[in-house]
């Protein structure tokens, strides 16, 4: 059985376009039966077409460079078999093509504030990505400067955070934003797969140690599950598990970032791909945006309580899980 799953990937004020469910981490999924699938590539390279439609800014030549480049960056990752190879040139639709992966420009007025989006044709048995198609908003000014260019927004980020969707990740939390007269503004982001874009003229082309946790969970061969751990436990409230809640690990040590979220009634989350050793466990609610672009729409997220850090350090063993441990929040 196969079907088509829509996420809306980088956007400017926090819209959501209902898509796959999220697992308790980065990952895409499909529910089959109750059973929640993951999203992935089973077989490598990844085979890609580009519309072959100039843009103002951006030649077809252009975009098929910028969308190398960002292919390569999630392939550099260590210990994960991703690869890519550019087919040519196409004129297919990159927002409906099957059988194909097609990534292209397409103007798209109605939605005024994506700037792009990825498409998928999965197996809801096994959840492998039979193809994936990315079309980036032509409504919307281009570039491919190395620098950046003032007024546009810079073609191999977002191509990066879209290529992130096409692999399998979801959307990440970390990041902060603040509120103006058009929606809100990315003040800093922690991760490529922040939902909300940073204004144009600005680069984000460089994998967070969140991005890159997320990647390797789905990918990652034996020396990198060897060489990382995990944290287990639950969010509670007043005794009762949170649905939603955004959980971040700390690693005092390096200053990185990973986070999870907690997509059970009964608070339960895994965050993966941590470095081992001491890290700051925090619950926040999703609160920072629409908390539809980080989770199911459907889910009824609890966003009723305070943001808390875990009372003591959780140590990760490597090649292991931390043991159990309980979060507890207050209402706000």
């Amino acid at each position: 059985m196969k079907r088509s799953l829509l996420t809306a990937a980088a956007v400017l004020v926090g819209l959501s376009a209902g898509g796959p469910a999220l697992d308790a981490y980065l990952k895409l999924g499909t529910d089959e039966g109750g059973r929640l699938v993951n999203l992935r590539w089973n077989t490598f390279p990844v085979r890609y077409f580009i519309v072959n439609r100039d843009v103002p800014g951006v030649t077809a030549p252009q975009l098929q460079q910028a969308v190398d480049r960002a292919f390569a960056t999630w392939a550099a990752v260590p210990n994960v078999p991703l690869s890519s190879q550019f087919v040519g040139f196409t004129s297919a639709d990159p927002a409906g093509s099957v059988n194909a992966n097609v990534i292209g420009f397409q103007a798209r007025p109605e939605l005024d504030r994506v700037l792009g989006a990825t498409t998928f044709t999965v197996d809801t048995a096994t959840g492998e990505i039979l193809d994936s198609n990315i079309f980036l908003n032509s409504t919307f000014a281009w570039s491919v400067a190395a620098g950046g260019e003032a007024g546009r927004h810079d073609v191999e980020s977002i191509a990066l955070h879209e290529i992130g969707h096409l692999h399998g990740l979801g959307h990440s939390a970390l990041g902060e934003t603040e509120l103006n007269a058009g929606g809100r503004r990315v003040i800093g982001a922690e991760a490529i797969m922040f939902p909300i874009a940073f204004s144009a003229g600005s680069l984000n082309r460089a994998p967070r140690a969140d991005d890159i946790a997320g990647i390797s969970d789905i990918y990652g061969n034996d020396r990198f599950r060897a060489a990382t751990g995990s944290i287990a436990g639950r969010v509670t409230k007043n005794g009762a598990g949170i649905l939603g809640a955004h959980i971040v690990a700390f690693n005092p040590a390096s200053g990185k970032l990973v986070g999870g979220f907690t997509l059970s009634q009964d608070g339960t989350f895994v965050i993966a791909g941590l470095e081992p050793g001491p890290q700051i466990l925090r619950a926040e609610p999703l609160d920072d945006g629409d908390a539809g672009s980080f989770l199911d729409a459907s889910l009824n997220i609890d966003l009723d309580f305070r943001p808390a850090f875990y009372d003591r350090l959780v140590t990760v063993p490597r090649g292991g899980t931390s043991r159990s441990i309980e979060l507890k929040v207050q209402p706000k």
